[in-house]
């Protein structure tokens, strides 16, 4: 499966401190805007979401239709597709995409250790 884009999703405490922590681990804003309570840091092809009260856990993120860079890629698995395969191999999702439309889409589940994965389609 193509997944797309990969990242990590942090919940953070302090969104300022935290900016700078990996910007001194050579990250650089990328995207996302601080009054907004979220960024995204890029170092090379190694992306961290910063989200300040969004939600409790981290999360690892794929971005299907999307490199690293957030350009669009002109050969991927839909987020349908990949629901589908989910599915077929008995992966429970906790939260599931309208497999009648095209375009944007989003599921979630869960790794055998509780870790929340999303599948986070933007084109």
């Amino acid at each position: 499966m193509k997944l797309g884009a990969f990242s990590i999703s942090l919940a953070v405490k302090s969104l300022q401190k935290s900016k700078e922590f990996y910007e001194t681990l050579g990250f650089a804003v990328f995207a996302g805007q601080m009054d907004h309570n979220y960024l995204i840091m890029k170092n090379g092809n190694a992306l961290v979401g910063l989200f300040q009260g969004m939600f409790e856990n981290n999360i690892l993120t794929f971005n299907p239709g999307w490199d690293e860079s957030a350009n669009a890629l002109e050969e991927f698995d839909d987020v349908r597709t990949i629901q589908k395969h989910l599915k077929e191999n008995h992966i429970k999702l906790e939260k599931e995409t309208d497999e009648e439309v095209k375009g944007p889409g989003s599921i979630v589940f869960f790794d055998p250790d509780g870790n929340t994965i999303l599948i986070d389609q933007h084109v």
